[in-house]
């Protein structure tokens, strides 16, 4: 965290245990688990492992082989919203760059940043299968198509302002 940067949002871990209670006993349910802790605090902290651990019947080691092996989970604060930006072959020949050096200057971020105020955090992605829309760019789970730097301002600014 950069000197200028605020703390992360607080990490309530009385409903991390109850994620981890609505399931015990169940066969199977470490990823589920930590799919939907992340859906709720938008990241696993590291420090809820051991509560995982515990509830699920296994050890904070086992927690953080899967959390590390897959890459849809994250162990530090992101943004609210998460921008990605496609760098695939169809995104790059039609001006893919192009998007990406608008959302830098947009956002004031590089891949693999979060804002001070955890408002957005970007990535850059190999592909997102949507080839024939591109260049694409995916804010959330909303997909955008088509884009030229000029939409990209008008597009975040929807997200700056609340409205999306």
């Amino acid at each position: 965290m950069s000197q200028s940067q605020k703390a992360p949002p607080p990490v309530d871990y009385d409903r991390i245990r109850e994620i981890v209670s609505e399931h015990k006993g169940e066969p199977g349910v470490l990823i589920p688990v930590l799919q939907e802790v992340q859906e709720e605090v938008g990241y696993i902290p590291p420090e809820s492992m051991s509560i995982i651990a515990k509830g699920l019947g296994t050890t904070p080691a086992q927690v953080q082989g899967v959390l590390t092996f897959y890459a849809m989970f994250y162990t530090a604060p992101r943004g609210r919203h998460v921008v990605r930006v496609c760098r695939g072959t169809a995104c790059h020949v039609r001006g893919g760059a192009n998007i990406l050096r608008a959302v830098k200057g947009d956002l004031g971020l590089q891949d693999g940043e979060t804002d001070e105020d955890y408002q957005f955090t970007l990535e850059t992605v190999a592909c997102m299968g949507a080839c024939a829309l591109s260049p694409v760019m995916v804010v959330g789970n909303d997909f955008y198509g088509r884009l030229n730097p000029a939409r990209v301002g008008a597009i975040l600014d929807g997200y700056k302002g609340g409205t999306t």
